[in-house]
């Protein structure tokens, strides 16, 4: 009220000089009603009476009549002011006729002049009355922006990150680059580095939907979960089983230049146009399409655009006020929501089985442990046990119990039928009779490789693997390659394949980054895959890992040095992959593996005899595909079985190569 008390008085205030008043204490009294045509006209004629066309003396506002102040002693001072005194008129003052209020306008330069003066203070009191107007809107408008600040504040924990465009304008971005790639995941990253070692001046620009910069995904469902964001200096850190820390991100923000920049630097660089999405492509003109139709012309181009989260069609066609309740997994702002979700949340389902769902239950379990130990975790999922399409069905039981110790409850043989809300939870019917109560709900049952851009662009799509169809080289078009998820292959040893870890991103990224330069190189590489299910139990896996073909296991006990956080203490690496590529380790034949003992193949061993091992998957009695439990450093041995491509008669000497009994 005080802050519209002096509005009003500012008002007042502008109001008294836009016309010329005088203060307040001086009171005018003006004996003219048609001062709207004429200021101050004197209405007397010789005989005491007026009409309105009798001319007349005009006088100004000074000569109407006065009425003194009182003086500070509250008498009337009758001394009349000085401009209180009529002045002598001018003769062309004289002249002017008073003219009809209705339908004449002044004829004299006095009264062109007064009208000129009261059209300009007619302006002045609409700009104050326009400022008046906006002063108000200002006010009421306070409030509430006051007020949506603090909804956008509110609502951040049910929020992912939110999509921005960098740079915000396409004309920021070039129109012609020699290196496109689209997709801002791993694959690209390994891409452009391949690309820049080759081409040291290279110039790169990378076209992501996301508005991050390139980061690694394996961690999110792993360790970012086992240290609360109280212990982490940024929140897009982790720490590794070892205890360093790390960022997820490949490079820091100052790696890149800017899109702007790029065709400018004369020794090249790598740009990310953040936020933005590629349409289509023509692969014979070379030239990919923006939405909203900016073009960039390219010599070489790369898709990597991944692979999208599958759901649920008991949850997609469900009501929005389920909807907002479930999700899927598979980025950072993935993860910032969930983090913010599990410190205050009751419950949380994951729907799955396989390695995403497995590691997040696990992962979460543990976190709950310490940010919020009255949380409950499910994990639902319809197969007998964890990673029951992976593992032998004796290792998938026994991992089910490792998820179950970890303090998830595990409800294996059941689907979700139906959903409901009640109050802020959704209610899970299953099929096995059950009713489930979770405040969220995440969904993690695999992947669909993201050919948006094939239909569009007269692209192929593998129609049993799904994704690009790319040859040896990774081509799919002339000078257009694809790699990493979205790309389906040509295996020299096992045929047309498409895979989705993280290994195979990086060395399909590379390949295609060394094929852009011009290497010509054929994808020969068996990619590796990893899973953790804490720092203690984890496996590495190559090849056709199938748990419906048949299975040749050995195991031995394992030993403190037998696990992830052990390797990781050790490398200093949380990326398997990577762990693996630098191993010195060197394979020996099976003839020269006499001295190692007897391995045992029994498969129905204690649980806690499932210490380390090495399982066998054949098909035609060829080893297809091997899994390295708990044994690491090991990957070139079981690279080089796959490669020897023969019968083995007693797979307890192949056993023997990877040194399981070494204490």
């Amino acid at each position: 009220m005080l802050r519209h008390r002096s509005i009003l008085s500012l008002l007042n205030n502008f109001h008294r000089q836009a016309c010329h008043l005088g203060p307040p204490s001086h009171i005018l009294v003006r004996t003219d009603s048609l001062s709207k045509f004429s200021r101050c006209y004197a209405k007397k004629t010789k005989n005491g009476s007026e009409g309105p066309g009798t001319p007349t003396s005009r006088i100004t506002p000074s000569a109407a009549t006065c009425k003194p102040p009182v003086d500070n002693k509250g008498s009337c001072n009758t001394t009349p002011y000085k401009e209180c005194q009529p002045p002598k008129l001018k003769p062309e003052l004289q002249s002017c006729s008073r003219p009809n209020p209705v339908s004449e306008q002044p004829n004299c330069a006095y009264e062109e002049s007064a009208a000129a003066r009261a059209r300009k203070n007619n302006k002045r009191i609409l700009a104050a009355l326009l400022l008046t107007a906006g002063t108000f809107y200002a006010v009421w408008k306070l409030q509430p922006e006051e007020k949506t600040k603090q909804e956008v504040k509110t609502s951040k924990k049910s929020a992912k990150i939110a999509p921005v465009k960098i740079p915000a304008t396409a004309s920021e971005i070039p129109s012609s680059v020699p290196y496109l790639l689209i997709g801002g995941g791993t694959a690209s990253f390994s891409a452009f580095r391949a690309i820049k070692s080759l081409d040291a001046k290279a110039k790169v620009l990378i076209v992501s939907n996301e508005s991050l910069l390139p980061y690694m995904r394996p961690p999110l469902s792993k360790e970012v979960w086992f240290v609360p964001d109280s212990e982490k200096k940024d929140p897009l850190t982790f720490q590794q089983w070892n205890g360093s820390e790390k960022s997820l991100f490949y490079e820091p923000e100052d790696f890149y230049i800017s899109p702007k920049a790029l065709d400018e630097n004369p020794n090249g660089g790598v740009a990310v146009a953040r936020g933005w999405k590629v349409e289509r492509i023509d692969p014979y003109k070379k030239i990919a399409y923006l939405e909203g139709g900016h073009e960039i012309k390219y010599e070489k181009c790369l898709l990597a655009t991944g692979a999208k989260p599958k759901t649920l069609d008991v949850f997609s066609k469900a009501p929005a006020s389920i909807q907002k309740h479930v999700s899927t997994f598979r980025g950072i702002p993935d993860y910032v929501e969930l983090n913010d979700i599990i410190k205050e949340t009751e419950s949380i389902a994951i729907i799955g089985g396989g390695f995403l769902g497995s590691e997040m239950a696990c992962a979460l379990a543990r976190r709950a442990k310490v940010e919020n130990a009255n949380i409950k975790v499910y994990q639902i999922f319809k197969e007998p046990g964890n990673m029951h399409k992976i593992l032998p069905e004796y290792l998938s039981l026994w991992t089910t119990g490792k998820v179950a110790n970890e303090g998830v409850e595990v409800i294996s043989n059941s689907e979700v039928q139906d959903v409901k809300l009640e109050g802020k939870a959704v209610s899970l019917m299953l099929s096995d009779g059950k009713q489930i109560l979770a405040n969220k709900v995440i969904v993690a049952v695999g992947v669909d490789p993201n050919t948006d851009l094939a239909e569009n662009s007269g692209l192929e799509v593998e129609p049993h693997c799904g994704g690009y169809l790319v040859n040896a080289e990774l081509e799919a078009r002339s000078n257009l390659y694809a790699a990493g998820d979205c790309s389906c292959f040509y295996d020299v040893k096992f045929g047309r394949r498409r895979v989705e870890h993280h290994d195979h991103a990086v060395i399909s990224g590379r390949l295609a980054g060394e094929n852009m330069v011009g290497a010509g190189k054929p994808y020969l590489h068996q990619s590796m895959f990893w899973s953790d299910l804490g720092p203690d139990v984890g496996f590495e896996a190559i090849g056709i890992v199938d748990s419906s073909l048949p299975t040749v296991a050995v195991f031995a006990k394992g030993s403190d040095k037998d696990s992830p956080k052990a390797v990781v203490a050790e490398s200093n690496d949380n990326i398997r992959s990577n762990v693996e590529a630098n191993s010195q380790y060197k394979p020996s034949s099976v003839s020269t593996s006499q001295n190692q003992p007897a391995a045992s193949k029994d498969q129905t061993l204690p649980p806690d005899e499932y210490g380390k091992g090495v399982i066998f998957y054949l098909r035609d009695n060829m080893v297809v595909g091997i899994v390295l439990w708990n044994v690491f450093r090991r990957m070139t041995v079981a690279r080089q079985v796959l490669k020897d491509d023969k019968k083995y008669d007693d797979l307890n000497e192949v056993a023997k190569l990877f040194h399981i009994f070494d204490e």
